[in-house]
């Protein structure tokens, strides 16, 4: 059960993310988007689009979420913990919060219902002729 339960957050987590970066980018959902691709914003736009979709996927996880930890680290120091201490009110929190749960994500892995999982799987019946069992 957590194992799918930790599925369900990378999910949700990849596509928050993802809307992120879509709203730099191309101003969906809502947003003035169009940043310039060659600025730092523009940089960020990209990671949180093509990382959370590949979050969402459960698509080379672990790099991906650990490229996504580093970003949001970037940003919280960059843009909010110049503003001060507290994330609350230098509205950091969900840098900090996103940071953290993509630290935890390269560090657990995609759980089972991901592209990940489907190609282990499908390499190991390759190499060995046999299905793991859980």
């Amino acid at each position: 059960m957590s194992a799918r339960l930790l599925s369900v957050l990378r999910i949700v987590a990849g596509f928050l993310y993802m809307a992120h970066g879509t709203q730099k980018l191309f101003g969906f959902p809502g947003g003035a988007g169009h940043v310039p691709y060659v600025s730092l914003y523009g940089l960020a736009g990209v990671i949180e689009t093509v990382g959370g979709a590949c979050i969402l996927l459960g698509l080379l996880t672990r790099p991906v979420a650990c490229i996504a930890a580093g970003e949001m680290a970037v940003a919280y120091f960059l843009v909010h913990a110049r503003q001060g201490f507290w994330p609350l009110l230098n509205h950091g929190e969900l840098a900090a919060l996103y940071c953290f749960l993509f630290l935890y994500i390269s560090v657990t892995g995609p759980g089972p219902w991901s592209v990940d999982r489907i190609l282990r799987d499908r390499s190991e019946i390759r190499t060995t002729g046999a299905r793991r069992l859980k």
